[in-house]
């Protein structure tokens, strides 16, 4: 670990001002080390540090400068990226007295995953001590950091997010900022991953009722992807129906969703699979049903799901 890390100049406002460009990773877990190693790539000044030593050696020898704590760390750059579990993770770094004190004055870009109240609850925290914040978000997985590949979501103060623009787009990829407020971010976030473990959930459920009737996972997944390459003209239909409020059964009305559905379900519990997440998804059609709305869409589903 280097003796000393030369501090810059200190930092005030939203804009980073420093010549050489600069930046902190908290958390070098697998994105963290790959956030902080496309950094270096980019030939960024990069400081990393994490609560569990040891896991900067890599780091290190591409160039990065280990900091001995949190509170050196944020004090190294202009802008500090955190990554790591979640926010509990996030605000035990953040929120100790030194590391909050060395923050002022500076930005937090938090890539950290968790929920819209969370993001709001941060950065309600980050204005009462004088930290700029933005909240984001990582939509691809590890190997792609660095690439053309990557997709990177933010929201917060708009003037912040393009004074450190030319920092962050160092990461490759795209990045689009989704709004000012702050919990939109995150929002996309958990959406979009509730669309991919549903997904991945009703794949994992598929094998596993194929493999009971003698059909092997190689067999069924050429199928399983011609089912997956029908759904982006679905979701653009959905999301015209969704927000106009009309949801149109021409074709496929829940009436008849239900019956397979319940095919869906026999067959599995006739197997000892557990059917619970179709017997959930069935049910709420059933209700939606029971409401009058046999004949519309699948779409409908989201309008009944949302009732208080």
């Amino acid at each position: 670990m280097p003796a000393h890390i030369e501090q810059p100049a200190p930092h005030h406002g939203t804009a980073a001002t420093t010549a050489t460009p600069t930046v902190t990773v908290l958390g070098l877990g697998p994105m963290g080390r790959a956030l902080a190693g496309a950094f270096l790539d980019a030939g960024l000044r990069t400081t990393v540090w994490n609560r569990t030593p040891g896991r900067d050696e890599e780091l290190i020898a591409r160039g990065a400068l280990s900091a001995g704590s949190a509170e050196e760390a944020v004090t190294a750059s202009a802008l500090t990226v955190v990554c790591v579990v979640n926010y509990d993770a996030s605000d035990a770094v953040l929120r100790s007295p030194a590391v909050t004190d060395a923050l002022k004055g500076r930005t937090v870009v938090n890539l950290t995953a968790d929920t819209p109240g969370r993001a709001r609850d941060t950065a309600a925290w980050a204005a009462e001590h004088g930290i700029d914040y933005l909240d984001g978000a990582i939509m691809t997985p590890t190997p792609v950091i660095g690439t053309p590949d990557g997709v990177f979501i933010y929201s917060g103060p708009e003037a912040l997010y393009q004074a450190h623009r030319p920092v962050l787009d160092a990461l490759n990829g795209a990045h689009t900022h989704l709004g000012e407020e702050i919990g939109r971010a995150a929002t996309y976030d958990i959406a979009l991953l509730d669309l991919f473990w549903t997904a991945i959930a009703g794949y994992t459920h598929a094998l596993a009722l194929a493999r009971a009737e003698g059909v092997t996972a190689r067999e069924l997944t050429p199928f399983a992807q011609g089912i997956a390459a029908i759904l982006p003209p679905l979701f653009e239909e959905g999301a015209e129906e969704t927000d106009s409020g009309r949801h149109s059964g021409e074709g496929n009305p829940l009436t008849s969703g239900v019956s397979s559905m319940a095919h869906i379900v026999e067959v599995s519990e006739s197997h000892g699979i557990d059917a619970s997440v179709m017997r959930s998804a069935e049910g709420v059609a059933r209700r939606a049903i029971g409401l009058g709305h046999g004949a519309d869409g699948f779409t409908r589903l989201a309008e009944v799901l949302g009732r208080r």
